[in-house]
C-alpha cells in the first residue's frame, strides 16, 4: 500500500487561502506593495495570513489628554482643531495637527510627509497612538503609532486594542501590512481549512484555525492572543509529528527486514571480556538495541551520548549480536581519522573474543569459516592488496565487522549478508549515503540501522529532527572518567597558558593546540596550522616534540602523524578540528583552542572531548581576544562562559539552540556541495513560524503522541485529506525523503 502523495489536493474543494494577492482586492494593498510583498516569498492569501507578529503594542485601553503621564504609549482620541504644514530648515516639511478632547490639547508632529495633510483634516474625530512627551512647554507626539480616523471602516485597525507589529518589508509600511491582513481576515477567515481532526479539537478543547489567526492578529487581550499562538504551534508541531509518523510505520509496515533474535550469550561474554564494568546506561541501550533486531521490521535507532560516554562499545555489541545471527555489520565514519580510530579500538575491544567461537552462531543466512569476530578496515587510503583482501572478506563472509568511509557504499563493495548498518556522527552524511549503504543488505531486505552521535542533541530537537528515529541515550559516564578543568585566557594569559602544556609534557603527558578557524576554506585552514605549527615548534617548544595535522595532510601522512602521537613520539600536536571526533589519547592532559570565540560551542564541546580520556586531571584552555565589554559579539562570551560553568553535553546543547537558533526543521537547510546531499540545518533561522522547541517542549510531547495515534489508526491519513495536504505541503521539498524508502 502506498501514500496517496499525488492526488491529496486533487481530491479536496478549492482552497481559497491559496488564491493569489493578486487581485484579491484587499484594502490597502496597492499593486506595488503585492510585488514587493511576492519578491520576500508572501504571494499568497495564506502567506500573507502567517506573517507572524514580532512583538505587540498593548493601546487598547483609551486615555483622556489630561491625564496622560509623559513617556507613556496609549491611545487618545479627539477632534482636529488645526492643522498646519510647512518647509523648515533644510527643506524639512513639518505638517503639525492640534488635537483635542475637552480635557486638554496634544500636537502630532510628522517630518516629511506632506501627504498626511489629506487624511488629517479639521473636524476630523481622530484616534491617535503614541508615547507622549513635553516639549517647549507644550505636549506632543512625533512620529506616532498610528493615527486613525473615527467612523471610517466602522473597526478601528491600528488604535484602541492591542496592535500587532509584523516584520517589516521594503516598501510595505508596518500599518499597510496590518490593514492588508485585517482585511483578509474579513474576507477569508470562515474559509481557512483546518488540518486538525475535529475529534482531537473537541477533545482537547482547541480553538478552530481561523479563531486562532484572529487571536493573533488582532488579539482582544494578551490572554487571547496566547492562547491563539499555543493553538497554531500545536498545530504546527502536529502536522511535523505526523509527517515523520507516516514515514516511521510505512518503513515498518513495508519495508522487509531481518529478524536476529540471538545473541544474548555472546554479548554477555563480551561484556565480561571488558576491563571494566559497562555503565547501567550501556546496558540499557543495547537491551533496546537488541530488542528492535529480534524485530523483522527494520530498525531505525539513534543512539546519542555525551564524548567518552562509550558508544562504541554498544555499536560493537550490536556487531556481535548481528554476527551470533549469521550476519555482518558495517560502520561508516565521516573521516579517515575516524575510521581507523574505529578500527584500532574495536580490534584491541575484540582482542579478548577474537579466537572465541561464537556461542550463539548458527546456520543463517551466511556462515563463518573460523571462530572469532574479525573485523576489517576499508578507506580511501586503503589500497592494492590489503584493499582486495578488505572487500573480498566482505563478500564472502569472513569479515564480521567492516569498518571504514564513504568507501563502504562505492560500486564494486558488497556483503555476503549484511544485517546491520552503523553511521557514525551521520549529521555529516546526505540522506543518499545513508540510503546507499543500507541497500547493500541482502534479497531486497533492508539493514537494522543504527546512527551514533556524539553531538548531543536536546530532547526536543531529536523528537523533530530525528523523529522518525528511536532514540538511545548514553546519559552516564564510565567511571574512572577525569572532569576536564576549562579557563577562559586573554591576550596577556598566553605565556601561562603555553608554560602549562610545558609543565603537562615535562610530567610525561602530551597536549593539543587546535588553530584558529578559516570559516569556509579548508586550505586557508591548512595554512594558518602550518604557520602556527612552525612558530610554536621554533619559538614556543623548541625542545618538544611538535606534530601537525590537519584535512589537507594525505591519509597516509595523517595515520603517520597519528601513530606517532599515539605511540607518545609526538608532545605537542598542533591540529585543526579535523581532531574534532574519534581521535583517542588518553595521555592528552591539555588542549589550547586558540580564538575559540570563533568555534561554535558543540564544537568546542567536541574538541574538549579529547582530553580527560585518562587517568591524570586535565585542563582545557580558551584563548580569546575577545573584549568583555564588546556587545556585538555577547553571543560568542556566552559560548565561552558556558564552557566555562559546564561539560554536561546535554545542557551546551540547550544553550547552543538558545544563542543559535532551533534551525530548519521543515527545509533541507543545508546541502554537501560534494554529494548534492541535503540535510536540515541544526542552527540559525528557525522556519517554525510560531512553536518553540525551547518554550513548548511539553506541547511537542502532546503533539507527538496525538499524531502517532492519529497515523496508527489512519496510516495513510485517507480519512484526513486536509491533515495529508498540509504535511505535503509542510514538507514540500523533502517528499521523496519522507515518502520514499
Amino acid at each position: 500500500m502506498t501514500m496517496p502523495v499525488d492526488d491529496a489536493h486533487d481530491r479536496l474543494p478549492d482552497r481559497p487561502l491559496d488564491r493569489p494577492l493578486v487581485g484579491a482586492g484587499l484594502a490597502g494593498l496597492t499593486a506595488p506593495a503585492v510585488r514587493k510583498l511576492a519578491a520576500k516569498g508572501i504571494v499568497t492569501i495564506r502567506d500573507l495570513i502567517e506573517q507572524v507578529p514580532r512583538r505587540y503594542v498593548d493601546l487598547s485601553r483609551t486615555k483622556h489628554i489630561g491625564d496622560l503621564k509623559l513617556g507613556e504609549e496609549a491611545t487618545i482620541v479627539g477632534t482636529v482643531f488645526k492643522v498646519d504644514g510647512k518647509y523648515v530648515r533644510s527643506r524639512k516639511h513639518m505638517l503639525v495637527a492640534k488635537i483635542g478632547d475637552g480635557t486638554g490639547f496634544i500636537e502630532v508632529v510628522w517630518w516629511n510627509q506632506p501627504f498626511r495633510a489629506k487624511q488629517i483634516v479639521e473636524g476630523a474625530e481622530v484616534a491617535v497612538a503614541g508615547r507622549f512627551e513635553r516639549k517647549q512647554g507644550r505636549l506632543q507626539v512625533t512620529g506616532a503609532f498610528f493615527v486613525e480616523r473615527i467612523g471610517g471602516e466602522g473597526e478601528t485597525v491600528h488604535t484602541g486594542r492591542i496592535i500587532p507589529v509584523h516584520p517589516a518589508t521594503e516598501g510595505v509600511s508596518v500599518a499597510m501590512l496590518r490593514r492588508a491582513i485585517h482585511s483578509a481576515l474579513a474576507a477569508y477567515g470562515d474559509d481557512i481549512d483546518d488540518p486538525l481532526p475535529e475529534d482531537l479539537l473537541d477533545r482537547l478543547d482547541l480553538a478552530s484555525r481561523g479563531e486562532a489567526f484572529r487571536q493573533i492578529h488582532f488579539p482582544v487581550s494578551l490572554a487571547a492572543k496566547n492562547a491563539g499562538r499555543r493553538r497554531l504551534a500545536f498545530e504546527e508541531l502536529f502536522v511535523l509529528s505526523a509527517g515523520l509518523a507516516v514515514r516511521k510505520r510505512r518503513i515498518e509496515r513495508d519495508t522487509p527486514g531481518i529478524a536476529m533474535p540471538r545473541g544474548e550469550a555472546d554479548v554477555a561474554r563480551f561484556f565480561e571480556s571488558l576491563p571494566y564494568e559497562p555503565t547501567g546506561a550501556q546496558r540499557r541501550a543495547v537491551t533496546e538495541i537488541r530488542a528492535d533486531m529480534a524485530s523483522a521490521v527494520p530498525m531505525h535507532r539513534l543512539l546519542q551520548g555525551e564524548v567518552g560516554s562509550g558508544k562504541t562499545v554498544v555499536a560493537v555489541a550490536a556487531a556481535v549480536a548481528a554476527a551470533a545471527n549469521g550476519m555482518q555489520a558495517a560502520l561508516m565514519a565521516p573521516t579517515e581519522v575516524l575510521a581507523e580510530q574505529h578500527y584500532l579500538s574495536v580490534t584491541q575491544m575484540l582482542r579478548p573474543i577474537a579466537g572465541i567461537a561464537l556461542a550463539d552462531d548458527s546456520p543463517g543466512q551466511m556462515s563463518f569459516d573460523g571462530p572469532g569476530f574479525r573485523v576489517a578496515l576499508l578507506t580511501g587510503s586503503v589500497t592494492g592488496k590489503q584493499r582486495d583482501e578488505a572487500m573480498q572478506a566482505a563478500r564472502t563472509g569472513r569479515a564480521h565487522l567492516l569498518i571504514g568511509t564513504h568507501a563502504l557504499i562505492q560500486e564494486g563493495v558488497e556483503f555476503a549478508a549484511l544485517g546491520l548498518a552503523i553511521v557514525d556522527e551521520q549529521h555529516r552524511f546526505g540522506v543518499h549515503q545513508r540510503l546507499a549503504l543500507r541497500s547493500k543488505g541482502p534479497g531486497g531486505t533492508q539493514p537494522d540501522q543504527l546512527i551514533m552521535t556524539a553531538t548531543p542533541i536536546p530532547r526536543t530537537l531529536a523528537m523533530t529532527l530525528y523523529g522518525d528515529l528511536d532514540v538511545s541515550t548514553i546519559d552516564e559516564m564510565p567511571p574512572g572518567r577525569m572532569p576536564v578543568r576549562t579557563v577562559v585566557a586573554g591576550p596577556a594569559e598566553r605565556g601561562r597558558a603555553e608554560a602549562r602544556i610545558k609543565v603537562e609534557v615535562g610530567e610525561g603527558r602530551q597536549a593539543f593546540i587546535v588553530c584558529p578557524l578559516v570559516e569556509k576554506s579548508a586550505s586557508l585552514e591548512a595554512k594558518a596550522a602550518e604557520t602556527e605549527y612552525e612558530r610554536i615548534r621554533h619559538d614556543v617548544f623548541p625542545d618538544l616534540r611538535v606534530g601537525l595535522i590537519h584535512g589537507r595532510l594525505k591519509p597516509a601522512d595523517k595515520e603517520a602523524v597519528m601513530r606517532r602521537v599515539r605511540s607518545g613520539d609526538i608532545d605537542v600536536l598542533v591540529a585543526t578540528t579535523v581532531v574534532e571526533v574519534g581521535v583517542d589519547i588518553p595521555n592528552a592532559s591539555v588542549m589550547m583552542i586558540e580564538d575559540a570565540d570563533r568555534f561554535g560551542l558543540s564544537q568546542l564541546h567536541q574538541l574538549r572531548g579529547r582530553i580527560g580520556r585518562g587517568t591524570h586531571p586535565s585542563t582545557c584552555i580558551l584563548l580569546t581576544s575577545l573584549d568583555p565589554g564588546d556587545e556585538d559579539r555577547e553571543d560568542a562570551r556566552k559560548r565561552l562562559d558556558a564552557m566555562v560553568a559546564t561539560d554536561d553535553g546535554f545542557r551546551l546543547a540547550e544553550v547552543d539552540m538558545a544563542i543559535r537558533g532551533e534551525g530548519q526543521i521543515f527545509g533541507r537547510g543545508t546541502v554537501d556541495s560534494d554529494t548534492g546531499d541535503g540535510a536540515p540545518a541544526q542552527a540559525g533561522a528557525t522556519d517554525l513560524r510560531f512553536a518553540s522547541l525551547l518554550r513548548d517542549a511539553d506541547l511537542l510531547v502532546d503533539a507527538r503522541r496525538e499524531a502517532f495515534d492519529a497515523v496508527d489508526a489512519d496510516p495513510d491519513l485517507r480519512g484526513h485529506p486536509l491533515l495529508l495536504a498540509e504535511v505535503r505541503r509542510r514538507f514540500a521539498d523533502r517528499l521523496d525523503w519522507l515518502f520514499a524508502g
